[in-house]
């Protein structure tokens, strides 16, 4: 398996456990999106919306548009980083 698709993995499964933290924490997501798959419950909200962006990483490495994955990695990256700020936030509150 590529670097680029590994790194993506790894960092799907860090936004997932990031969002569920902070959901445990009392914090709210903010996308409308996944806040509307959170009607289901919140970690059902975040696993659908993790396996959604498996699948449009794999239909990008279909239609050759690889470089793609590796811009959304720089994305997810960040939201990571995001995530874990606003846990530490929270944990520095309480």
């Amino acid at each position: 398996m590529p670097a680029y698709l590994q790194v993506f993995l790894y960092l799907q499964l860090l936004d997932f456990l990031t969002t569920i933290v902070g959901l445990r924490l009392g914090l709210v997501e903010l996308s409308p999106f996944i806040r509307w798959l959170m009607g289901g419950g919140p970690v059902f909200g975040a696993l659908l919306s993790k396996v959604m962006a498996v699948a449009l990483a794999g239909f990008c490495v279909w239609i050759q548009r690889r470089r793609l994955i590796h811009w959304l990695n720089y994305w997810y990256a960040a939201l990571v980083v995001w995530n874990l700020s606003i846990i530490w936030v929270a944990l520095s509150r309480s």
